[in-house]
């Protein structure tokens, strides 16, 4: 049975993520740095998984969590870096951002994931593996939560790209880059009732005019990780199409 990592999983996008693969018959690995209760909610709603605590900014943790898949099952098959952070700041407020919301922000979004593949790297090569970092849209607008997230995901796009290059030819390493998603995180930092007025917003910006749900990055990230064979350092837009709209 093969074995993924996801950081992040005990909500939103890495939590469906869990769940996708479990559906698949996949054994998982499910990340979370304080919310143990979220973490064992989704435990149980997978047919074979453990649940790890771990904070990907600290490598002696990222390498802790590597280990724990390979004492369970042997092997580690595939990786989502889905853990993220940001702080929501309006991008023309300059003074609401300071060097360290810019340095934790880069420590989980871009350090963690980079860390999380080195300390995966040599079981995903025997395995033949592959990584999905989740990136986001705003990473090529400048968009986003703030100005220091939009500029950790285009971090974390290039360290997607390097990895790719250096991990092949057993590794794939992708991304994904959402537009608004439908997730506990977007409710906790703006709110529930601007949540719900932001994804209708953005349903009228986008092609598609629709916003994603976490499920609809999870189906992308399956097939990134189980087909795709002759796909590596792509950047994957799950974003309704707003990286192809016309600005407003």
């Amino acid at each position: 049975m093969k074995t993924a990592i996801v950081t992040g999983s005990a909500s939103g996008i890495g939590a469906a993520t869990v769940m996708e693969l479990s559906k698949r018959g996949w054994s998982v690995v499910i990340n979370y740095s304080k919310s143990a209760a979220d973490a064992k909610k989704v435990v149980d709603k997978c047919r074979d998984a453990i649940a790890v605590q771990a904070d990907v900014g600290e490598d002696a943790d990222c390498r802790r969590l590597a280990q724990a898949a390979l004492d369970k099952w042997g092997r580690i098959d595939a990786l989502v870096n889905s853990a993220g952070t940001t702080k929501f700041v309006k991008h023309p407020d300059l003074e609401g951002l300071s060097a360290d919301d810019f340095l934790r922000i880069y420590r989980l979004n871009v350090v963690g994931p980079f860390q999380m593949a080195r300390a995966c790297a040599a079981a995903l090569k025997v395995s033949k593996g592959a990584v999905v970092n989740v990136s986001s849209v705003a990473a090529l607008l400048g968009t986003g939560s703030s100005v220091a997230y939009a500029a950790s995901k285009a971090a974390l796009n290039s360290v997607t790209l390097s990895l790719a290059r250096v991990l092949a030819p057993e590794v794939r390493v992708n991304a994904v880059s959402p537009g608004y998603v439908d997730t506990p995180w977007q409710a906790k930092g703006l709110g529930a009732e601007r949540a719900k007025q932001a994804a209708a917003h953005y349903s009228t910006l986008v092609p598609l005019k629709d916003y994603a749900r976490p499920e609809d990055v999870a189906e992308t990230i399956a097939w990134l990780i189980e087909g795709a064979r002759q796909v590596t350092g792509e950047i994957i837009y799950v974003d309704g199409g707003m990286h192809i709209s016309t600005p407003r």
